[in-house]
């Protein structure tokens, strides 16, 4: 991982989020560790787009329609071809730990910090190879 995109993450976030740097880790999870809501995620990204430069897509770090198709979610669980759904869109994801207890109520306590750092590093890279 490189040192200054994990900085930029740790000052995005404690900025987004209100919470000192040095509690921000790559194993802290952004809603149960660092105390992140559904709303913060949309400051969370938009500041990431500032410091790094890039534009994020709707959806492409965090799940945003998954949650609202019957097909992917019943009653409250993620069925087998929404956790299919969200390795494809979230590669990043702790899936198979999710998948143990596919509860879409837990999702979110999925999203970490090393998920973010992860994404952020493959989007530059790639941006890098378009140059």
């Amino acid at each position: 991982m490189e040192n200054s995109v994990f900085e930029k993450i740790q000052e995005t976030l404690s900025g987004a989020l209100g919470v000192d740097k040095e509690d921000i880790q790559p194993a802290s999870s952004l809603t149960r560790d660092l105390g992140a809501e559904s709303i913060d995620f949309i400051d969370i990204i938009f500041r990431l787009e500032k410091a790094f430069e890039i534009k994020i897509p709707s959806g492409d770090l965090f799940p945003g329609n998954i949650l609202n198709d019957e097909r992917l979610v019943q009653n409250g669980i993620v069925t087998p071809a929404g956790l299919e759904e969200i390795k494809l869109k979230m590669p990043y994801l702790d899936v198979k730990t999710f998948s143990q207890d596919p509860k879409i109520s837990r999702l979110a306590e999925f999203f970490t910090v090393q998920m973010v750092i992860h994404y952020i590093e493959d989007r530059l890279a790639r941006d890098a190879q378009k140059i």
